[in-house]
């Protein structure tokens, strides 16, 4: 099959995004587990724009060998000295230079003529293939600039050294059909279009981002510019994922492939996520919380029966565990019987409809329903209990000169724990007390605030949502003071997490 080049400007374009800088350090270790993925291009930065931008690209181009190391460059000499100088001891390396061309960045923007662009390109190209080997091109907001004008850039720009020719939809503007229509045009009009790979990078101002790249890669584009998870600036680029697997999952529409390890996908998403602070949305495809989770009875009902009803990939193949089916409002009996059976939860048939409809009744005022909740539920329902947390003391200490501790008392029906320990803070030394006297460790997967009462005085609810063994549980707790809250509600997760260690035989 043909392979299409991934190019991906995380750290350059996706860095961009207000709120998702990343230090020299933190570049270095999402390009290194860009290499790990599979991309062909790693985008380091725009070195001229600071020291540590330099410092960066300098920093990746030394470590990374198996990827190409591109950097950004306006039209002037500055700026292409500053990139070939950042990544010269890449292995691979590419300056990327570009010029604006749209008649609205003409005037406003360059304050230039056409006739003046024109010569600016054939300087900066010319300039830039001189001091590195491979040289990529942008009329940066392309699909806004007119036709003719639009061919004879490229014209020059090849004749000046550029082996490949990005196409940016710098604003989001475009649409796919469109959007082919204008490669299918290049490819049909620029003279010497064959000495050059076209590239695409688009925006995601109106959600079209991705249909826009397979759009053009499907008229013969053979590189597309992404970000993982499609950051990027205003409303994001194309995601790398995205377009991987549509690329991966529709092989016999496309006949195309790439060189991405899908496999990494998922722990690069949740690495970038992490680090910046950006959370991933629930609905996020690919790599989203939801994206192989099933509510619906009938889906439900379709997945158990056979995957391929309801899912086009498999979790695994983009580095996840496995499908989750979700039970709540909407899940029918399939689902629910199932999961009583991996819990081990034995009732009898005739007694399944009972469980179903308590069941039911709690799932109607809560959006997901939690393997706590069903023993909870099963076991008000047929007489089986179970032996409850109750914080009866919490002591702490922090401040900014001294170290956070914690002491806790736990009651057990007759039984009573008591431990302290440290912390990052006082509620990390809390929750390390509580996991010390009970001896057991738990990850915590969620951690939310709020306020349920106005004012100063206000009372916090604090809820929780942790893991232990590999089963979640769910806590909540509520105080006016936030410490208090966050220590019961990790007290009462842990006295739910009691429920799913019973088997109940009704």
């Amino acid at each position: 099959m043909e392979r299409i080049q991934i190019f991906d400007t995380t750290l350059r374009d996706g860095e961009q995004s207000p709120g998702a800088s990343m230090d020299v350090e933190q570049k270095l270790e999402i390009a290194l587990q860009l290499e790990q993925l599979g991309v062909d291009v790693i985008e380091s930065g725009f070195p001229v724009s600071s020291p540590e931008q330099f410092r960066a690209c300098k920093l990746i181009s030394e470590n990374v060998k198996n990827s190409t190391i591109a950097a950004l460059a306006r039209s002037t000499e500055k700026d292409i000295d500053a990139a070939a100088d950042s990544i010269g001891t890449a292995a691979r390396s590419r300056i990327h230079t570009f010029v604006s061309t749209s008649p609205i960045h003409r005037e406003f923007k360059l304050k230039k003529t056409p006739q003046e662009v024109l010569e600016m390109t054939r300087k900066a190209v010319r300039y830039a293939r001189n001091r590195c080997a491979e040289v990529e091109f942008s009329p940066e907001d392309a699909t806004r600039t007119e036709p003719d004008f639009l061919c004879q850039v490229l014209e020059v720009a090849i004749e000046e050294g550029a082996t490949i020719l990005n196409i940016p939809d710098t604003v989001g503007y475009t649409v796919p059909d469109e959007y082919a229509r204008l490669i299918t045009m290049l490819r049909n009009r620029v003279p010497n279009i064959d000495k050059a790979i076209l590239s695409v990078h688009c925006h995601n101002d109106l959600g079209l981002a991705v249909a826009n790249t397979i759009s053009a890669i499907n008229a013969g584009a053979r590189q597309a510019e992404v970000t993982i998870n499609g950051i990027g600036e205003r409303a994001g680029n194309a995601a790398l994922e995205e377009v991987v697997m549509a690329l991966n999952v529709r092989k016999d529409l496309l006949g195309l492939e790439t060189g991405i390890n899908t496999r990494q996908l998922y722990t690069t998403s949740r690495m970038l996520s992490t680090m910046i602070g950006f959370p991933i949305p629930r609905n996020k495809a690919i790599v989203g919380e939801n994206a192989f989770a099933h509510e619906s009875g009938i889906h439900q009902h379709g997945m158990l029966s056979h995957r391929e009803t309801y899912e086009i990939m498999t979790p695994q193949s983009v580095g996840r565990e496995t499908t989750r089916i979700v039970l709540g409002r909407h899940s029918g009996m399939h689902g629910f019987r199932k999961r009583l059976a991996e819990l081990n939860i034995i009732i009898k048939e005739e007694e399944l409809k009972r469980a179903y409809e308590a069941f039911l009744k709690v799932a109607d005022r809560k959006k997901e329903i939690f393997d706590e909740d069903l023993f909870s539920i099963v076991s008000e329902q047929f007489g089986t209990t179970t032996r409850s947390l109750v914080l009866e003391y919490l002591q702490f200490h922090s401040g900014n000169t001294s170290v956070p501790t914690a002491t806790v008392r736990i009651r057990d029906q007759q039984e009573i724990y008591e431990e302290a320990s440290t912390g990052d803070g006082p509620v990390d030394a809390a929750f390390r007390a509580i996991e010390r006297a009970l001896n057991i460790t738990a990850t915590l997967v969620e951690y939310n605030v709020q306020a349920i009462t106005p004012g100063k005085q206000a009372m916090g609810e604090t809820s929780v949502i942790i893991e232990i063994d590999g089963r979640r549980s769910t806590g909540r707790g509520s105080s006016t003071d936030i410490v208090e809250a966050s220590a019961k509600a990790f007290v009462n997760a842990i006295s739910r997490h009691r429920l799913l260690q019973e088997v109940v035989h009704p």
